[in-house]
């Protein structure tokens, strides 16, 4: 194989692919990355790990194809350091020559004896703007489990029936619900599924600058397996197996009042409260009429601060953990939120406001109270 390549170019899709690639692979083969050069100028560079694959094609000038795999990470590490030049590759016998300007490396080609194939791309079952879905799955996400035992609760559940499409994720404390809209090849599509939400995450956000996103799934009846597909680039996703539990009736059906408050306001206030918060305690919020006093801490060290709230409802005084609060906030985009309530000690719901009262309903976050003993 000899090409010679555009060096950004090459960089960029070397570094997107190497994502993919396991930090401690279980096997020194998914360590690869898969290079193949054809004779229409044309590469495509493909890794993978156990339940996901990644795939680009870029233009380049193939002067001999081939195919190859060596060391993603570092062959990543290399393109970055590399002088803005084109970039030539050749092998030679069992080793890669890599020359950029003055710039001369070798790397040991590896047995592609034991590499699997890739899965073929799924049908396209539907097309979804980018950057409306990055920002659905990184709301969403925040309210996943990072236990790896519980495969449940670290997924994300993705409910499709015509053109909306709902996800949802909750780790037992938390719950997180948004629903987008897309536009489906089948307008009676109906599916749920299941996908790991750091794999959906990653994903989303690096397709999500480049435009639309086709979404494709092996079986719409039965699926194992989901694509996603963007300028150039595609990932597959193995889904998790499971039935996930029915969320949606943990939302309270009415409430016994609401909050509205500064979205920033309160989250700099959360973030100096934590400053006493010890591990496994919460932030109390006291509502009453005109204001929202926020106390936290115990013997050690106290906090106590007030901001403008909007009160419609009873006083109340809820408990929360702050790095949910905190975490809820920054995926909310609206300069108000509106928390909604019926109990101490029943879940309250977490939304954007805008300035004129209207309340975004796409995006929820039920977020369980704390029981606290007393106050100081």
């Amino acid at each position: 194989m000899r090409l010679q390549v555009e060096k950004d170019l090459f960089t960029d899709a070397v570094g997107w692919v190497a994502r993919t690639i396991p930090h401690r692979p279980a096997v020194p083969v998914l360590a690869g990355m898969r290079i193949v050069a054809d004779g229409d100028g044309h590469i495509s560079l493909s890794s993978r790990d156990s339940d996901i694959t990644s795939h680009v094609d870029i233009e380049a000038d193939v002067i001999e194809p081939g195919e190859i795999l060596v060391n993603g990470k570092l062959l990543a590490d290399i393109c970055r350091a590399l002088p803005s030049q084109p970039i030539i590759f050749s092998t030679d016998g069992r080793k890669v020559d890599i020359e950029c300007g003055s710039a001369r490396f070798s790397m040991k080609v590896m047995t592609m004896d034991d590499y699997a194939e890739l899965h073929d791309m799924p049908p396209v079952a539907g097309t979804v703007d980018g950057a409306q879905w990055q920002e659905a799955v990184q709301q969403v996400t925040i309210a996943a489990s990072n236990d790896d035992t519980l495969p449940m609760l670290v997924s994300v559940c993705i409910e499709i029936h015509g053109d909306s499409i709902m996800l949802m994720a909750t780790d037992r404390y938390r719950l997180a619900v948004k629903e987008i809209s897309w536009k489906p090849e089948d307008p009676d599509i109906s599916v749920r599924i299941l996908v790991r939400a750091a794999r959906l995450l990653d994903i989303a956000k690096a397709l999500g600058s480049a435009g639309p996103v086709d979404i494709s799934l092996n079986d719409v009846q039965m699926p194992t397996l989901i694509g996603f597909a963007a300028a150039g680039r595609q990932n597959t996703v193995q889904l998790i197996d499971g039935d996930y539990p029915q969320v949606l009736s943990l939302f309270p059906e009415e409430i016994a009042g609401f909050a509205v408050m500064n979205r920033s306001e309160l989250s700099e206030a959360i973030k100096r409260a934590r400053l006493v918060v010890e591990k496994n305690s919460a932030v109390r919020l006291a509502f009453s009429s005109e204001e929202l006093v926020l106390d936290a801490g115990q013997d050690v060290a106290q906090a106590s601060e007030a901001i403008a709230a909007s009160v419609d409802g009873k006083d109340i005084t809820m408990a929360f953990n702050p790095v949910f609060l905190q975490e809820g906030l920054s995926v909310i985009n609206e300069q108000s939120v509106r928390l909604s309530y019926t109990q101490e000690t029943k879940p309250a719901v977490l939304t954007g406001q805008d300035d004129e009262g209207v309340v975004d309903e796409s995006f929820r976050l039920l977020l369980m109270p704390i029981r606290t003993y007393g106050s100081r």
